[in-house]
């Protein structure tokens, strides 16, 4: 027995021993087919998102724009002249002078944009959901109508709401049958908002509609026929079986639906134009208007805007996932 002990003990002393490139060649022996198929994902990764997204960070520390970055003209390349600032666009960008009317309108903006934007995804999604998971006639063809605005492309949908919002779009005209107000919805800075958060609702609400109502699929019927048996009302069975159930769906569709509302650009961009409705403009557009939409294009800034926009949706992910944790553990 002493001697068995004696004998397994260096070779778990030199087991424990073992450096990082001696366990990362036994991982290659041991996995080298696997790290052969994820490789040319791996590079893809770097060339498309890796490397853009450190030259970004970089360019935020320099003033290049498009008059001292390099360049070629014909048969001349000019040499870049932009210099190294340091931290210096983020201070003017959080604490400039003109640092409201550049960063933080559009940041209370975008953030009522998300927070309205997602609660109606989900508020009318959910209703939607529920009223499809019950037994109805033309229950398949509703769910493939409602599918549709998601279905559509983008511009498509967006283009037949600007022209629907337009001073003598279908929109006015019901509103003056009705012989209510007319309003200016993309000339205005309030109902440019309105209008901007309208549009996404109908493009957002069928990807939440088709995700909760997968969600009401998996909820046992056995748990709403012992709810209903010991006398629970339908807002009980809702707010005790339903609710609970759809937790994990819920979480993860709410998480991603911030994440891209967060991000839109493709409805703000097409629906005001390239710099139209300024009051309108969300994060991710206005650093694509200093970055191409202007002369001269300002590149450090924009890629600022581009690294303040991946803070703000690391750090909230962060806290997201945390409060979803202590509260599962509740």
């Amino acid at each position: 027995m002493t001697v068995a002990v004696d004998g397994a003990a260096p070779k778990s002393a030199a087991k424990a021993r073992r450096g990082p490139l001696e366990r990362l060649r036994q991982s290659w022996q041991k996995h080298w087919y696997a790290y052969a198929m994820v490789a040319p994902i791996v590079v893809v990764l770097g060339v498309l998102v890796l490397y853009p997204l450190v030259q970004g960070f970089y360019y935020t520390l320099t003033d290049a724009n498009s008059l001292n970055s390099a360049r070629t003209i014909g048969a001349n390349h000019i040499a870049a002249t932009y210099d190294f600032v340091g931290l210096h666009n983020y201070a003017d960008i959080l604490w400039g002078p003109t640092a409201w009317d550049r960063f933080w309108s559009h940041f209370i903006w975008t953030i009522v944009w998300t927070v309205a934007c997602v609660t109606l995804h989900y508020v009318i999604g959910l209703s939607l959901a529920l009223l499809l998971n019950q037994k109805l006639r033309g229950r398949t063809f509703y769910r493939m109508m409602l599918i549709l605005p998601w279905a559509v492309p983008t511009f498509v949908t967006v283009f037949s709401w600007r022209l629907m919002l337009s001073d003598s779009g279908i929109v006015n005209s019901v509103l003056g049958t009705f012989h209510l107000p007319q309003p200016q919805w993309l000339e205005e800075p309030l109902f440019q908002q309105l209008a901007a958060i309208l549009v996404n609702t109908w493009v957002g609400v069928p990807f939440m509609m088709v995700s909760l109502l997968g969600g009401l699929q998996t909820i046992p019927a056995e748990l709403y026929e012992a709810a209903e048996m010991d006398g629970a009302s339908a807002w009980q069975r809702f707010r005790h079986v339903t609710l609970p159930g759809l937790r994990p769906v819920s979480a993860t569709v709410v998480l991603l639906g911030i994440i891209w509302t967060f991000n839109q650009f493709v409805i703000i961009f097409l629906l005001f134009g390239n710099g139209g409705a300024p009051d309108a403009q969300i994060l991710v557009t206005w650093a694509y208007r200093l970055g191409f939409g202007q002369q001269p294009r300002d590149f450090a800034q924009s890629a600022t805007y581009g690294v303040l926009l991946l803070s703000i949706l690391i750090v909230f992910t962060s806290f997201y996932r945390r409060w979803l944790a202590r509260n599962e553990q509740v």
